[in-house]
């Protein structure tokens, strides 16, 4: 399957790194680019890619703003949002999660990196980079309505919850298999029900409910290979 990308940065230099880098790769074709935030919104609702890689920081509309439309706007192509940025910040983690985007790497991330992260979030995982990752989890660290752990998990059956609990931690479909002793595909399925259940788009909005609920807490974390 060929991955069609569409890349938003206001840095024409930027624009043309990451073309460079994602034109040379098999089964990956460049749909167009986009200077700034509107225009990333036009040329996603143009050209249908699989993978926007999307900066924050850009005039006018930035990248959290266009992820959040992108994804509010689209009904007919499910479209994933990759975010690239050089500030690893807590606040723009948390609000382009919450806007729905499916990844967020620095953009100092090695080309191969790079390459493995488009193709993971265009076949529907999730990808974190590790030091974003234990950012993150930091910051859900605040005060917890209570039972409202008890409330999500109700919704699961138990293997359902045990799923959770280990994709919460980061672990990958091949590592919960080994987790539980069952087969890969058996928890792709669980997982498949989970997002269904929760009313959850992907994994990360999985993660993000884990630790907002208290299902999961800070000191029981784990950074899996960037194929999950």
């Amino acid at each position: 399957m060929t991955v069609h990308v569409l890349i938003a940065d206001d840095q024409q230099l930027v624009r043309a790194g990451f073309r460079l880098i994602l034109e040379r790769q098999p089964g990956i074709e460049i749909a167009g680019e986009a200077s700034d935030g509107a225009g990333a919104i036009a040329a996603a609702e143009r050209l249908h890619p699989d993978v926007v890689l999307m900066d924050i920081r850009m005039p006018g509309i930035d990248g959290i703003q266009a992820t959040r439309r992108i994804l509010s706007r689209t009904t007919r192509h499910d479209v994933k949002i990759l975010i690239l940025t050089t500030f690893d910040l807590d606040e723009y983690v948390y609000d382009a999660l919450k806007a729905g985007a499916s990844g967020f790497l620095l953009k100092d991330t090695p080309p191969e990196q790079l390459t493995t992260a488009v193709r993971s979030v265009a076949s529907g995982d999730t990808l974190l980079s590790p030091s974003i990752t234990r950012r993150l989890i930091a910051t859900f660290t605040t005060a917890r309505a209570p039972g409202e752990a008890d409330a999500v998990l109700s919704r699961l059956s138990p293997r359902e919850a045990a799923v959770f609990h280990l994709l919460a931690r980061g672990l990958s479909n091949s590592e919960i298999a080994g987790e539980l002793i069952v087969a890969e595909t058996t928890v792709k399925t669980h997982v498949a029900r989970i997002l269904e259940k929760l009313h959850l788009r992907d994994r990360v909005q999985a993660v993000v409910l884990a630790y907002e609920s208290g299902i999961v807490s800070p000191g029981h974390t784990h950074v899996g290979k960037p194929d999950d």
